[in-house]
């Protein structure tokens, strides 16, 4: 495999709170859950740490033990990490924090994947056929008829951030629950909600990986479809696909046209040639 990775934050001099590696035949990315201003996670580490120990641990779960499930690796490497957080942190806190898993390893003649949450896999077919979009929509669905007060505001305002900070805290009611949606966090059980799946390495020309603030450029600002971004990406290296959601961000700062929870988000794009 051929592996290429642009990340970058939302906002300079802040942490990046995506993750993404490669190692033989493996690749995973995380996308941490940002923590508002004014609410509380219980955690003294934060969200860029939390996303890059499980991503780790992850990767190394996954590369050291091919004969196990990616489910029973992503189990291993939460509880794993929930050890690392010490008894500064309160894992039992709604807001402790959480992250997006995309796990893909090679196995033989055999992809298997796993995607946890609204992160988004790419499977690029051979043959010219579309490429199909891996992802885990549960958060979005239960989010949707929330929203409405953080929409009608403007994004960077004060009362933006506090509609956000309520919608936020009303969301993580709904996490990691039968009926509403699952992240990584503390609860192992979480790996056992992912998607999982296969597909034959011969019908696949390659896949990426995006976080959602790279995926925005089809799914909020609606300027591509799937087939364009993997052209884009393909074409141009991953770093373009981000350099064009900057641009449309730049368009609409406010989240007039565009809602969204943050303005400017960090953007993580992994792109895999076999």
């Amino acid at each position: 495999m051929k592996v290429e990775i642009a990340t970058e934050p939302g906002t300079a001099g802040r942490a990046n709170e995506d993750f993404a590696a490669a190692g033989p035949g493996v690749v995973v990315l995380l996308d941490g859950a940002g923590t508002p201003a004014g609410a509380e996670c219980g955690c003294e580490h934060g969200v860029a740490w939390f996303a890059a120990a499980l991503g780790s641990g992850l990767l190394a779960e996954v590369v050291t033990r091919p004969d196990r499930a990616l489910t029973d690796c992503l189990a291993d490497a939460i509880v794993r990490t929930a050890a690392l957080h010490g008894d500064g942190c309160d894992l039992a806190h709604p807001g402790t924090p959480s992250a997006t898993v995309i796990a893909v390893r090679v196995t033989g003649e055999v992809l298997e994947y796993l995607v946890l949450a609204d992160s988004v896999l790419l499977l690029e077919h051979t043959g010219g056929r579309a490429p199909v979009a891996v992802s885990d929509d549960r958060a979005g669905r239960v989010g949707v008829p929330l929203r409405g007060p953080v929409d009608a505001l403007a994004a960077g305002t004060s009362e933006h951030t506090a509609a956000l900070r309520s919608y936020v805290e009303t969301l993580r009611e709904h996490r990691n629950r039968e009926d509403g949606f699952w992240v990584a966090a503390a609860d192992p059980a979480a790996a056992y909600a992912a998607l999982t799946g296969s597909v034959p390495l011969a019908e696949l020309t390659g896949f990426t990986l995006l976080s959602d603030g790279a995926s925005r450029l089809v799914d909020t600002f609606h300027r591509a479809d799937w087939a364009q971004v993997a052209g884009l990406v393909r074409g141009e290296g991953p770093g373009s696909l981000i350099r064009e959601v900057r641009a449309c961000e730049l368009t609409d700062p406010e989240g007039r046209r565009h809602p969204r929870g943050k303005a400017r988000d960090d953007a993580t794009v992994v792109a895999v040639t076999i």
